[in-house]
């Protein structure tokens, strides 16, 4: 009212509407107090963004939450994601793209005996799967070795072409970095060609890591690995298009680090899944599948739960 009333007097004004003088500058502190939160917590998202490009509002509340009470900012989920809505900062998923999976050969296949497999710790069962990554005029390839309980990347590689090579790598990395060696293995993957190459099955058996594959090709057999394609892609825009190997590679190594040290998944009680991966016991899961009980043939109650 003061705008449109400059000749005025403030008392007068907050008379009219049965205000204060002292309510009138509490409130404009209040405003102000609020901007300069909200100017922070963009500050803070744009900072997670350089490398979790699409990581979405709830994580970064989590993600966040520590370090915006170091700045004296208590702010509820439904706030914060109101904050980066009204500051353009919500993130739209992207399309999918080529298939990279080749199960047409000759080379042997294993049966599917992850189905009624029970986690309850780390490095009990791994799972494994390729996505591409869109690189100048073509694309290079992402081959990622999770494993089922923590949700944690063990092993990776990248790069410009989807042999067994790029595969053995990945598993050779994941191998080294075990932090509990003793424990009794299961590597689980689709019938891709580079899975079932001698260099990559070689590696498992001489460790005595039993071998499952996908028996028909249905996503849903080896739906960990393909959700941590989805992960990838959506949360630190990997599908995106890449003008360099090189820009695309550094882009990758960031996201595995941030993934696995920073992000907080909602498959093990949101934990970061380097948290995780020295835990115990269930962990609890803070999602629905709500489309389960539309589809009760295709799904497997027992595949890679802990319950």
């Amino acid at each position: 009212m003061k705008a449109y009333y400059k000749g005025t007097g403030l008392e007068f004004l907050c008379q009219l509407v049965c205000r204060t003088r002292q309510a009138f500058y509490k409130r404009q502190h209040r405003l102000e107090h609020q901007k300069f939160e909200a100017s922070i917590i963009v500050e803070l998202v744009k900072r997670e963004r350089k490398i979790a490009k699409r990581v979405g509002s709830k994580k970064l509340h989590l993600i966040l939450k520590e370090e915006l009470k170091q700045h004296g900012i208590y702010v509820g989920k439904d706030k914060f994601h109101e904050i980066l809505k009204s500051n353009d900062l919500i993130v739209r998923n992207r399309k999918r793209g080529p298939k990279t999976t080749n199960s047409r050969h000759k080379l042997p296949i294993y049966p599917n005996i992850a189905k009624n497999m029970y986690l309850d710790r780390s490095e009990k069962m791994w799972v494994s799967d390729i996505t591409y990554i869109r690189v100048g005029l073509g694309f290079c390839y992402l081959m990622l070795i999770t494993d089922s309980y923590s949700r944690k990347v063990v092993g990776y590689n990248f790069g410009q072409n989807m042999t067994a090579e790029l595969c053995t790598v990945a598993l050779k990395e994941a191998m080294k970095n075990r932090a509990y060696p003793d424990r009794k293995l299961m590597h689980h993957s689709d019938r891709g060609s580079q899975y079932c190459s001698f260099d990559y099955t070689k590696i498992l058996l001489d460790q005595g890591i039993p071998i499952s594959m996908t028996e028909n090709g249905d996503p849903l057999e080896n739906s960990l690995a393909e959700r941590m394609n989805r992960i990838f892609k959506d949360t630190f825009a990997l599908d995106e298009r890449f003008t360099h190997y090189e820009s695309a590679k550094e882009v990758v190594d960031n996201a595995v680090k941030y993934y696995n040290e920073r992000l907080p998944h909602s498959s093990v009680d949101l934990l970061t899944p380097s948290q995780a991966h020295h835990r115990r016991g269930k962990l609890k899961k803070h999602w629905k599948w709500y489309w389960r009980e539309n589809q009760p043939k295709r799904i497997n109650e027992n595949l890679y739960t802990p319950n």
